[in-house]
């Protein structure tokens, strides 16, 4: 009933007043907090047209504000029928993470429509969304001030009677993945089309043109693979050319092979029709080769990183050669790792214009194909700049159709640019799972920024600068939690809004944000803020490529002293304590150095047996009254050393604290105990006193040692005042009730009253 209410409330027009705005926010993440029952958010699709994101989940299809994921959230409830869910329980299958309607497909069908395809229970479905038409502003006289006042249509609902099957658009499995575009009424999909999962095709349907898809069941072509991205690359001015390219995993054709898993980039032709005689109904020109992303080692072996796990292909001003980002994984157990690849269009084409892969038999092995190749030469699309007088695949000789079918994979390998990965990760306890890339204008030219998502739940802010010597620099900007300026990150338990930049955390200091060298920041003579290309020189630094503050903060490094935190701590003899420093950068060297008391020398600290150094701060055990000083941390990068903090630390002896503890315990010692005891008991004043004395960490410390006290204290114990022994209770607060239950039944066996 609710989810009905927010329909019909979304269905209705209302009246807003709209405001222009900066989306400049530098906040921290934003989780999609709306109560409904759902997960699974994995399918994003982003409608800047109407500044919405349309997100689909288990059973919900939801349309968020991109400024802001949790205002105003139109929500359709599209779940199966419960007699489709009962076949789905009765065929074996899970009730919650398998018969249920799984969004898999969301794709934009006209100005006003969205085409959506689900799982339904294992039995895909397709629909129409109506979204709406582009807000449209009508201004009125209700308006006050700069506020303006305006009609905008909020329509967000399934079409009526438009539902038809999803086979061949969308899997049977929520597991499984899936790709698709539309592209001119017609649906491009890489899916599993049978409920067994065991047959997989790339698919063409809806539209004027005959439905196509691969050869079935031929390993040759595809492989069990699992598909990752799919993207209409141009290949020239004549629109005959275009081609779709596929980027999937597969597993090797032949048994034994290294490795088990091959990644992949295919490609066919939009207006391919098939054979006439062979091939009929399926694709007459794809093609696929294998995408290499590997380190190569001083003995000539090369590392590789063999399971695509993410695709990004960032346009550029020539829309026939974007740049292609590939997030790899290693699928052995030898070592764990990650990287990410760069590749070229014209190494892909050139690989795609060479030679084929050919197999005399069983027992050969792949070679390239030598032989006559015929014409047109396989995979070139009809219509297009070499084939102008064929119109249609059907128009090709069956030799070529023939030769298609038994040769669809290329013998040469895509290799990355440089022939090496841009960011490798090994030995860490995470893997990159997805990319996006940005680019930045900074002051010192353009950067990409790359924001990589590990499966351990974070995002890492990563940019590659690039050296002297044709080399390459990473340098991790942040590493954030998660999940127009904001970065949007799904996963099956939720949703998160992220911004790109978040300037504030480095600080107010010059060189604090000159070594950051994060391109969306620059100082502008107060902060660290949003850098603007038409922020005024004068005051502007930034400096991403070498990030140099002695240089680009001549005259402002002064001010970083003034931002030293400087603070007094006080431990206990014979205990341990910690004194903190973490520097902004996570590329800065931190050295600690103590100066002791009645002494003007200052010693570096270095790790030995009692003393710890960590990338938090410095950990002292066994503290030592020699052990008071004056401890500095400072931190150096590229040359530049300032203090994050100066810390005195003062070590009370085990006397200092008995003297705090027996000051003024005569006076209680009369009314606490039975006459002849020797020992006595602070008062609830005297243990506040003492607390405030000492720092946290050895606050714990005493406050452990007064309730084992309490706890197990001297049976001679006599009663104390009911008002003394309430203040205790206060002060005790007992780590459980267990214990705090304990030690009152043992107080009242002992007589305390209460």
């Amino acid at each position: 009933k609710k989810l009905k209410k927010i329909l019909n409330w979304s269905d209705m027009p209302h009246w807003l007043c709209v405001r222009s705005f900066n989306n400049t926010s530098t906040g921290t993440a934003h989780h999609f907090a709306y109560l409904i029952n759902t997960s699974d958010y994995r399918i994003l699709r982003m409608d800047e047209d109407h500044d919405r994101m349309y997100v689909g989940s288990k059973d919900h299809i939801l349309s968020l504000d991109l400024h802001d994921i949790n205002k105003n959230p139109r929500i359709i409830h599209w779940p199966v029928p419960e007699q489709r869910r009962m076949e789905c329980l009765v065929s074996g299958k899970d009730a919650n993470e398998e018969c249920a309607n799984f969004i898999r497909l969301i794709e934009p069908w006209n100005r006003t429509h969205l085409y959506v395809c689900g799982t339904g229970a294992y039995n895909p479905v397709c629909t129409f969304v109506n979204r709406g038409r582009k807000p449209q502003v009508r201004i009125t006289k209700e308006c006050r001030g700069r506020e303006t006042l305006g009609l905008k249509e909020e329509i967000f609902h399934l079409e009526p009677g438009k539902v038809e099957s999803g086979k061949g658009k969308c899997s049977y499995d929520p597991k499984l993945n899936s790709v698709s575009a539309l592209i001119n009424g017609e649906l491009y999909a890489g899916v599993y089309v049978d409920f067994m999962g065991t047959d997989s095709a790339i698919f063409r349907t809806l539209g004027t043109k005959t439905a196509m898809r691969t050869d079935q069941y031929n390993s040759r072509w595809l492989n069990d693979p699992t598909f990752v991205h799919i993207h209409l690359i141009p290949d020239s001015a004549e629109r005959n050319d275009d081609k779709l390219y596929f980027f999937f995993r597969e597993k090797s054709s032949e048994m034994g092979q290294t490795p088990v898993t091959q990644s992949r980039i295919g490609r066919i032709c939009l207006n391919d029709d098939g054979g006439h005689c062979c091939l009929v109904n399926k694709w007459s020109t794809f093609l696929k080769a294998r995408l290499i992303c590997s380190v190569p080692g001083a003995d000539g072996m090369e590392t590789h990183f063999d399971e695509l796990r993410d695709v990004y292909i960032r346009p550029t001003q020539d829309i026939k050669n974007p740049v292609i980002y590939g997030v790899f994984s290693v699928s052995g157990s030898v070592f764990k790792g990650s990287a990410v690849c760069v590749y070229s269009m014209a190494d892909i084409r050139m690989v795609f214009n060479g030679p084929f892969a050919h197999k005399e038999g069983p027992n050969y092995q792949w070679v390239a194909y030598t032989g006559k190749i015929p014409y047109p030469r396989p995979g070139t699309c009809p219509g297009g700049t070499f084939t102008p007088n064929m119109k249609s695949t059907k128009d090709y000789p069956d030799e070529v159709i023939n030769f298609m079918r038994n040769h669809p994979a290329m013998h040469n390998a895509v290799y990355p640019v440089h022939k090496r990965p841009l960011v490798v990760r090994t030995n860490v306890d995470y893997e990159f799972t997805t990319i996006t890339v940005d680019q930045v204008a900074a002051a010192d030219g353009n950067y990409e920024v790359l924001f990589l998502g590990t499966d351990k739940g974070t995002v890492q802010k990563v940019i590659v600068l690039p050296r002297d010597d044709l080399q390459t620099e990473e340098l991790v900007l942040e590493e954030v939690e998660v999940f127009k300026q904001q970065l949007y990150v799904s996963s099956a338990v939720g949703l998160t809004q992220l911004a790109l930049h978040r300037c504030d955390m480095y600080g107010e200091a010059c060189a604090d944000c000159c070594l950051a060298r994060d391109p969306y920041c620059a100082w502008d003579g107060k902060s660290c803020s949003r850098y603007s290309a038409s922020q005024k020189r004068r005051s502007r630094r930034q400096d991403v490529k070498y990030g140099n503050p002695i240089r680009q903060c001549r005259g402002f490094n002064s001010k970083a002293s003034k931002n030293t935190l400087e603070m007094v701590q006080y431990g206990v003899e014979g205990s341990s304590t910690f004194l903190e420093c973490q520097a902004r950068s996570p590329h800065a060297l931190i050295k600690w150095h103590v100066q002791r008391d009645n002494s003007d020398r200052r010693k570096e600290m270095r790790s030995d047996g009692r003393i710890l150094k960590t990338e938090q701060g410095l950990l002292v055990r066994s503290l030592q009254p020699s052990d008071s000083g004056l401890y500095q941390c400072t931190a150096t990068e590229k040359n530049f050393k300032h203090t994050l903090i100066k810390l005195q630390l003062v070590v009370l002896s085990s006397r200092a604290v008995n003297s705090a503890l027996v000051e003024g315990g005569a006076g209680l010692m009369a009314s606490s105990f039975h006459s002849g005891s020797t020992q006595w008991t602070p008062s609830a004043g005297q243990y506040k006193d003492l607390l405030t004395i000492l720092s946290q960490p050895e606050m714990s410390l005493i406050n452990q040692y007064c309730q084992d006290y309490w706890q197990f204290g001297d049976p001679l114990l006599g009663p104390l005042k009911a008002k003394d022994l309430k203040e205790l209770k206060e002060q005790k607060k007992p780590r459980n009730r267990r214990h705090h239950r304990d030690g009152e039944e043992e107080r009242e066996q002992q007589g305390v009253e209460t």
